[in-house]
């Protein structure tokens, strides 16, 4: 059975599915077609921790569904601006990873990441998927990936 490495960069996918559709993104839907006849060898998920009740509970639907949740603080700068990326640990985290896992699942649209799946695919024989919203990701990352998924309506809750 294929191994499979899940790394969600949340911050991204929440910004990038409410402003292109104005809808969330259905992880279960997600995790089902991702982990479909393969083993989950690692399953992150990567947010900042703004420590709101809402927040957690968003959390705990994740950790329910098999995530383990990675979580920064968020830091408001003095010129108002805000920091709380994880890219460096994701990185770290899918290199580690690809020693375990035959295909490394990214899902984001920030082209910092092409550099990973290149040298995901590339160094260390690892197939690269990627999931994101296709007009608001990188092309460059769209074309390191060994195969890109769209995230529009099969992957979208429903608007209430």
């Amino acid at each position: 059975m294929e191994k499979v490495a899940l790394l969600v960069d949340v911050q991204n996918v929440y910004y990038t599915t409410r402003e292109r559709y104005k809808r969330h993104f259905d992880y279960n839907t997600f995790w089902r077609h991702a982990t479909a006849d393969r083993e989950v060898t690692l399953a992150n998920a990567y947010a900042i921790d703004r420590n709101d009740p809402k927040q957690r509970q968003f959390q705990n639907v994740l950790r329910g569904i098999g995530f383990s949740i990675r979580l920064k603080p968020y830091i408001q700068r003095q010129d108002g601006s805000a920091k709380g990326d994880w890219d460096v640990g994701i990185t770290i985290d899918a290199l580690a990873a690809a020693r375990d896992a035959d295909v490394i699942v990214l899902v984001s649209g920030d082209g910092d990441f092409d550099l990973l799946a290149k040298t995901l695919r590339e160094d260390h024989g690892k197939r690269v998927e990627v999931y994101g919203v296709e007009a608001l990701t990188a092309q460059s990352l769209i074309q390191a990936a060994s195969q890109f998924f769209a995230i529009d309506t099969p992957l979208l809750l429903e608007t209430r």
